[in-house]
């Protein structure tokens, strides 16, 4: 029995969407609207399945979906928070990132320019090829491997002052 497309598009929705949810999270550091953000990609990629053409594409699409929808909520609402994680006490929520990885680690991530953040967050943390990558941010390949380097270079300068 064939598995239509919208079968295998909701299947592979349920399978990631703890990823989709993560990488969410990165950008817009608030639970609720990390959730929302997932919320309208999967409407999105529902409504507009037909434009996509081959199942193997699902994950790339889904992922620039994604992306474009977390970039435009960052552009949308321009959060700023309005005092020091300290200050809020013990009882404000804090979100876990990625099991086992270090809160030092993701505070830098965050502090990159979002392009190549996103670069690093897909390619380290969903362990996208930077093929992938490349087709979900709509770059060339030597952009995509530009936007890496130079972001694991000013990550190594940011760890390195924060260890000093």
């Amino acid at each position: 029995m064939k598995q239509t497309l919208q079968s295998y598009l909701i299947d592979f929705i349920m399978e990631n969407q703890k990823k989709y949810y993560r990488i969410a999270y990165c950008y817009v550091k608030n639970k609720e609207t990390a959730l929302d953000i997932v919320q309208n990609t999967i409407v999105k990629v529902l409504e507009n399945q037909d434009s996509l053409r081959k199942k193997r594409a699902a994950k790339t699409w889904i992922y620039q979906i994604l992306i474009h929808e977390c970039l435009n909520e960052l552009r949308k609402t321009k959060r700023e928070i309005p005092c020091e994680p300290e200050q809020l006490g013990e009882d404000f929520y804090k979100e876990k990132f990625y099991d086992g990885e270090e809160e030092v680690l993701f505070e830098a991530i965050n502090i990159l320019p979002e392009k190549q953040k996103t670069v690093i967050l897909l390619h380290y943390y969903e362990y996208l090829t930077l093929k992938e990558i490349a087709a979900i941010t709509e770059t060339n390949l030597s952009t995509v491997k530009t936007r890496l380097y130079s972001g694991l270079k000013k990550l190594k300068t940011i760890l390195k002052e924060e260890i000093e």
